[in-house]
């Protein structure tokens, strides 16, 4: 129990001046904005393909085809139903919301990651079928919000990987081969891409450590420890004796 102690205590508390302060709730209005705008984005494709009747198959992932490489850039911004437009949905604003907000200085990093990453990974190494989807953006930000989590001593970033945890730690299935008709090619390596930035990125965003007041008193010496030390003084210089006149 002591060391479990010991390690709640060496948790790092951010400074309430540093996350509750009226910029960090700017910041979360900012990154919830950012997500739900995406999220419009690819429901505003699906909607126009839908209405006009158009094929986007085109703008997916082709294995090893040179015209498949465009997926690299469109794939996430396409779905195949409805059904899977609104699963990827929620995940994504509650998961692009985490992430820029907690993770501001790795969101340029990782987001571009997780989004071109997969999809040349798919290409390069994936059995072959039309990869669409932005479900490998989820995958992700989900293992990037996880392992950072567990990684920094940051209470945010330790209840942020827990609630993903929670959310969606079913998720994990889908890294394999067990599902028809399922990109886990897409998932795997989303996956393996969020594990790997938030070892490479563990140093960024770190708030500002709160201080406590007996943080700044000075140190109180050491208690004894059952050994005495002898220390000699110094030497003295002699202390000259007072001259007095001899009687003859």
């Amino acid at each position: 129990m002591t060391g479990i102690a010991a390690a709640l205590m060496d948790i790092h508390l951010p400074d309430p001046a540093f996350t509750q302060s009226a910029r960090s709730r700017a910041n979360f209005r900012l990154a919830l904005r950012l997500a739900f705008a995406f999220v419009g984005l690819i429901w505003l494709i699906h909607l126009s393909s839908w209405a006009l009747g158009l094929d986007s198959g085109w703008m997916g992932v082709r294995p090893r085809e040179w015209l498949g490489l465009a997926g690299v850039l469109f794939a996430p911004l396409v779905h195949g139903s409805f059904d899977h437009l609104i699963a990827n949905s929620v995940p994504i604003v509650v998961l692009g919301t985490t992430m820029l907000y907690l993770y501001p200085r790795a969101s340029p990093i990782v987001l571009p990651a997780v989004y071109f990453g997969p999809g040349i990974a798919v290409w390069l190494f994936a059995a072959g079928g039309v990869h669409v989807g932005a479900s490998g953006i989820a995958f992700g930000l989900v293992s990037y919000i996880f392992f950072a989590g567990m990684i920094r001593r940051d209470r945010r970033a330790i209840a942020a990987s827990m609630l993903v945890a929670f959310l969606y730690g079913a998720l994990i299935w889908d890294v394999l081969p067990i599902r028809a008709g399922m990109s886990w090619e897409t998932h795997l390596a989303a996956a393996a891409i969020g594990l790997v930035l938030a070892i490479a990125l563990r140093r960024r965003d770190i708030p500002p450590r709160r201080r406590y007041s007996w943080e700044d008193e000075p140190q109180q010496p050491a208690e004894w420890d059952g050994e005495w030390v002898v220390v000699q003084d110094p030497p003295r210089a002699p202390v000259p004796t007072e001259t007095r006149p001899t009687l003859h």
